[in-house]
């Protein structure tokens, strides 16, 4: 790659010691993958977790996971800004050695409540990474291209949840659970190396911005106001409400539900993965069709599938294999939904992306965790109230979007004008 444009359409020099794409998108990748694998590597040892930590109930055993997602969300308001002001790469290696640091202190925890810091601190290390990936990808790319570049990104990174609960499940057979999270620290050790060895600055030295209040403020005035952004990201927060959902009672689903324990990482491998073959459906669309068409069309489909698994499910139809192609179809349209709903969140804010990265990861983490925890509470031994979940979860973003786009859905749009630097 020799040049990047921003939405101006004006020419940008490439950093120095510049890395080539398919390096670039592979690392972006690499850089989610933390995420992915701190969350669905855990999900066949809950019960061991559980067991070791005194964690009584098995509803109980979900903030294993939601604790992390806590702290993920949160700390992500901090990232941007900084970010914004010092660069992009010093404060993600910052993060990632704290995500090493509290990844190793998990895998000592003998207490719940010291499991719980340990991961909540895991989630905020591992966060600098969701806002500043996206911050840089937004540094050098812009409207269709950043949403392909978004959806490489997603497609490689997207193969770990795919795996990742099956490399739980054979770190139980040979190690105790303890060895998931060493694995996490090892992983976070090469990908913070690859960002320093690597990974070259990419915010130009015009977009850099002070620490001073007023700067901060104007930066998330401009984010917090813009109709676009906050609609988009707003929107997806309540999708991410129901895979959250999915993700913290999956394994008693599998288990209490279907009684098919055994199957669990075997199902998951085409839920899981059909997000994977969403994003690599959106790189090859999305220049051709555009983001909002590919998106608004995945979000009605999302309702509709919700819809039937609402009724297969209330009517007593619900079989492990309807369960697996009903939530397979849902979790395709939303891999065709998030790469181009984030895309096109951060269209107008080419000069305060770190922070508006940061809104982004605050609103769809966050706000998914809390959904997500909402809705998995409620399991009672059927998959009704994830599917109620996911239905009106569905509808309400479907609402938010409309709203948004002021009724005009499925319309190409003008790539706006980036927003004022503070």
């Amino acid at each position: 790659m020799t040049s990047t444009t921003v939405t101006s359409g004006s020419p940008i020099e490439p950093p120095r010691k510049d890395i080539g794409f398919p390096e670039f998108v592979a690392l972006m990748a690499a850089i989610m993958s933390v995420n992915a694998l701190a969350i669905d590597t855990m999900m066949p040892a809950l019960p061991d977790i559980g067991h070791a930590v005194g964690i009584p109930t098995e509803n109980g055993r979900q903030w294993i996971i939601t604790a992390y997602l806590l702290g993920f969300g949160c700390a992500q308001i901090f990232y941007g800004p900084i970010a914004d002001r010092f660069g992009r790469k010093g404060v993600m290696l910052a993060g990632m050695m704290g995500y090493v640091i509290f990844s190793a202190m998990a895998a000592m925890a003998t207490s719940f409540e010291t499991l719980m810091i340990a991961r909540a601190l895991e989630g905020a290390g591992a966060s600098a990474g969701r806002v500043l990936s996206i911050s840089i990808i937004r540094d050098r790319y812009a409207g269709r291209q950043m949403a392909r570049v978004m959806s490489l990104s997603f497609m490689v990174f997207l193969a770990v949840p795919i795996l990742a609960p099956s490399l739980g499940q054979v770190i139980m057979l040979f190690a105790p659970w303890r060895w998931i999270f060493w694995l996490l620290a090892i992983y976070g050790v090469v990908v913070t190396a690859w960002i320093g060895l690597r990974l070259p600055e990419t915010i130009h030295a015009e977009d850099r911005v002070s620490l001073s209040a007023a700067n901060v403020a104007n930066a998330f005035k401009l984010v917090l106001t813009n109709r676009i952004a906050m609609g988009y990201m707003l929107a997806m927060s309540v999708v991410m409400g129901g895979l959250f959902g999915f993700i913290n009672s999956a394994q008693q689903i599998f288990v209490d539900v279907f009684g098919e324990g055994k199957m669990f990482t075997l199902i998951f491998i085409p839920i899981a993965g059909s997000i994977a073959v969403a994003s690599l459906l959106n790189a090859r669309v999305v220049g051709r069709l555009g983001m909002r068409v590919v998106s608004h069309a995945a979000l009605v489909g999302f309702v509709i599938f919700a819809a039937i698994h609402v009724i297969v499910a209330l009517t007593g139809y619900e079989t492990i294999w309807s369960f697996a192609i009903l939530q397979s179809g849902q979790t395709f349209c939303f891999g065709l939904m998030s790469s181009n709903f984030g895309a096109i969140a951060m269209e107008p804010m080419g000069h305060v992306a770190g922070t508006a990265a940061s809104v982004q990861g605050i609103l769809t983490t966050l706000g998914g965790a809390l959904l997500g925890i909402l809705i998995s509470q409620q399991f009672n031994g059927s998959t009704v109230p994830l599917t109620i979940g996911f239905l009106g979860l569905g509808i309400v973003a479907l609402a938010i979007v409309a709203v948004t786009e002021k009724g005009r859905l499925f319309h190409a749009s003008v790539v706006p004008a980036p927003a004022s630097t503070p």
